[in-house]
């Protein structure tokens, strides 16, 4: 009897990006915690190049599935942060 385990995906550690795109009628909430998981499990520092490659191996899959928009979320960049406060925000310019 044989278990047809795939061989371990380095962008994909635990199977979990693979596993979301075989649930049916997975949620977005759903997908944004398995993707939580997925990016605590990678051994790299910065996600974007596993998320191209996991984008560009699941692309056959129908492109409604919610695990797309979560994982094109993950490579938007976040916003460079700006000055918090201090006192030239609160009394404003001299």
């Amino acid at each position: 009897m044989s278990l047809d385990k795939p061989a371990p995906d380095p962008h994909d550690p635990k199977g979990l990006i693979r596993e979301s795109f075989r649930i049916d009628g997975i949620t977005d909430a759903e997908c944004r915690s398995i993707f939580v998981d997925w990016a605590l499990s990678l051994t790299a520092g910065e996600p974007q190049a596993a998320i191209e490659a996991l984008l560009a191996r699941y692309q056959g899959e129908p492109a409604d599935h919610p695990m797309f928009a979560v994982l094109h979320a993950g490579l938007a960049t976040s916003p460079k942060p700006g000055r918090r406060g201090g006192r030239a925000a609160r009394v404003g310019p001299a």
